[in-house]
């Protein structure tokens, strides 16, 4: 695939401004095609992508914070090109990511956030156990969030690469938004390779359009803040459709917002039947 370039042509010399708003004026549609799969065009694609955030209304001063230094992750197109399909069946999924003492620490984590789970379920009509089951097996409550990756950088390298560059770019640009919002910090901004965030693995779209601040702190925090991460998830679901106080059974509209949640059936099994179980108290 072409790759941009900054080169001009034989004579022409542009200075900073003048490229900046030759950048600006060109479609970002257009140039999204001419991604890259390795990082030999990655600097002049960020230099199209700065013009471009600044013309979806972002401000100059977080583009530069948030994108100073930003380079190319050839680890993350690795780790993107051998991602592997769900390959188990539910009932091995289930024993692998579900055990007894999984549904016994969420119980324990309900009594202990019962206040904010009743809390939750009346502004969103997300009852706890569909919460909890989530916040369990996307990070064991919180233990195994990852910070190795750098969102910035590893969102920036999957919208240039060619395989889903349309659908990085978005997380991209709402990244930027988080930093611009005051939510996090360029360097708060740690996760997973695919960009995933928190303690309920927010990819950066998701986390600007459905983050709540649930403790009254003025910031959106899916990392520190449970009441935040709790009410988010639940806000999430709310927002794809989900009825209060109707089944989550397989079959049931319900069921259809979790598969919004993970497009995995073993992973939707597996958090109705978590759900369940933790329902029915220890």
């Amino acid at each position: 695939m072409p790759h941009l370039s900054s080169a001009c042509p034989r004579g022409a010399r542009l200075g900073a401004t003048a490229l900046a708003l030759l950048l600006a004026a060109m479609p970002f549609a257009a140039s999204a095609a001419e991604c890259g799969n390795d990082g030999t065009g990655f600097g002049a694609w960020l230099a199209r992508f700065k013009a471009h955030a600044a013309a979806e209304g972002i401000s100059s001063a977080t583009i530069s914070s948030a994108l100073a230094g930003v380079t190319y992750d050839p680890a993350v197109v690795r780790l993107d090109r051998s991602q592997r399909s769900f390959k188990l069946s539910f009932e091995e999924f289930y024993a692998r990511r579900a055990g007894g003492a999984l549904i016994r620490r969420g119980q324990a984590l309900m009594r202990t956030h019962r206040a904010t789970l009743d809390r939750v379920e009346q502004r969103f009509g997300v009852p706890p156990q569909i919460v909890v089951a989530i916040w369990g097996l996307e990070t064991n409550y919180g233990a195994d969030t990852g910070a190795k990756f750098s969102i910035l950088r590893s969102v920036a390298t999957l919208a240039y690469d060619c395989r889903r560059s349309p659908f990085f770019t978005g997380h991209l640009l709402d990244a930027l938004r988080i930093v611009e919002r005051g939510d996090m910090t360029p360097a708060q901004l740690r996760g997973g390779w695919a960009g995933e965030i928190g303690q309920t693995q927010f990819l950066p779209s998701g986390y600007f359009k459905y983050a709540v601040d649930f403790d009254g702190d003025g910031r959106r925090d899916l990392v520190r803040s449970v009441p935040d991460m709790l009410a988010s998830t639940a806000n999430f679901l709310k927002g794809h459709g989900w009825r209060a106080g109707e089944s989550w059974e397989p079959g049931s509209a319900n069921y259809a917002v979790i598969k919004d949640w993970n497009r995995a059936e073993v992973y939707q099994r597996t958090i109705a039947v978590m759900a369940s179980r933790l329902r029915e108290g220890p």
